[in-house]
């Protein structure tokens, strides 16, 4: 097995014990067709796929996927549709939308897989191997809102190889985070760790180790790290440590944190990256899969009320598959 799969293997385990209801919106796309029917094989998730049915059967039985697994469902034919009508219609007619439009969108097949989670009828939906990332999100934060208490929707990414799993975030949603969403971001992606049965040992990233660099970027995540060193103390339940402002090496390298920072109490054995902003993020993902060899598996959304994640245009079906695995984790009651 090789050292990309190992991660793969251990998510689709623990998704085969759950076996949760996944739908995927766009039923009709190749790619989706292959990791529907890789997950239904695995009996990983009961899928359901929105589009055309015919079309959407023809492919998965060509692909040879376990039908007994998998749904296929055009949202306007569906008996569904009436019930997610009206219920979308109390969600937005505040916002000037009448019961026609409401018919008329949750016809998408975006809205309508939104309005399933919204009404129990799956427990997560995966999408955005052909829609932009804000037509995936959008019906979500529209629909089925932000979990309690959550002021900040986040996403992260796990990048691994063979053994080593780490988490990295924000690197898809937020441009400049302030110090308090730094806070959200940092206590999301422990909640995120502690899912996937990692202790959270979180680095809160900068230029700068423990004032050793000078300028307003510096006094940012020194905010953020006691802002999220006070989150964590009131809301996280579980073993955690964290500390900041580190720079990679100090929260990464055992024999440079001895150096830049003695007191720290990670050791250089950082496992979850917060990074200063968006910027920062995407590349420090991209250097790790592209030049590093690390593999990424992502963006997940982090505090949406149920579980939404928005794949890459340029996703392959091994990347949906994991998604999938993924997505029935976090629904996981």
């Amino acid at each position: 097995m090789s050292e990309t799969e190992q991660f793969l293997t251990n998510i689709t385990k623990k998704a085969k014990s759950l076996c949760r209801h996944i739908v995927l919106p766009e039923g009709e796309d190749q790619r989706m067709v292959d990791a529907a029917s890789m997950a239904s094989k695995e009996k990983m998730a009961i899928i359901t796929m929105l589009g055309d049915a015919q079309s959407i059967t023809s492919k998965l039985e060509e692909a040879g996927a376990a039908m007994d697994m998998i749904n296929v469902v055009n949202p306007a034919d569906s008996p569904k549709l009436q019930e997610y009508a009206e219920e979308f219609y109390q969600l937005r007619k505040k916002k000037g939308i009448d019961m026609s439009k409401a018919e008329q969108a949750v016809k998408d097949s975006m809205y309508f897989g939104t309005m399933m989670l919204k009404q129990n009828d799956a427990d997560g939906l995966v999408a955005g191997a052909v829609h932009s990332s804000a037509d995936t999100i959008r019906p979500a934060l529209q629909i089925v809102k932000c979990a309690p208490s959550v002021n900040t929707v986040s996403s992260m990414f796990f990048i691994c190889r063979g053994e080593e799993t780490y988490l990295f975030s924000d690197c898809g949603l937020n441009l400049n985070p302030t110090p308090e969403q730094h806070a959200d971001i940092a206590l999301a992606t422990a909640n995120t760790a502690r899912q996937f049965s990692i202790k959270p040992r979180i680095a809160m990233l900068c230029y700068s180790t423990k004032g050793s660099g000078l300028g307003p970027d510096v006094d940012a995540m020194q905010e953020a790290t006691k802002a999220a060193k006070e989150k964590l103390s009131s809301e996280f339940e579980g073993d955690y440590d964290i500390d900041g402002e580190l720079q990679l090496d100090a929260a990464f390298v055992p024999e440079v944190a001895a150096k830049k920072a003695p007191e720290s109490p990670l050791d250089g054995k950082a496992n979850v990256f917060i990074f200063p902003d968006l910027c920062a993020g995407n590349i420090a993902y991209k250097l790790a899969e592209r030049m590093g060899g690390m593999s990424a598996y992502g963006p997940i959304l982090q505090g949406v009320a149920k579980p939404v994640n928005d794949l890459s245009r340029g996703c392959s079906a091994r990347d949906i598959l994991a998604t999938i695995a993924i997505t029935a984790i976090q629904g996981e009651k």
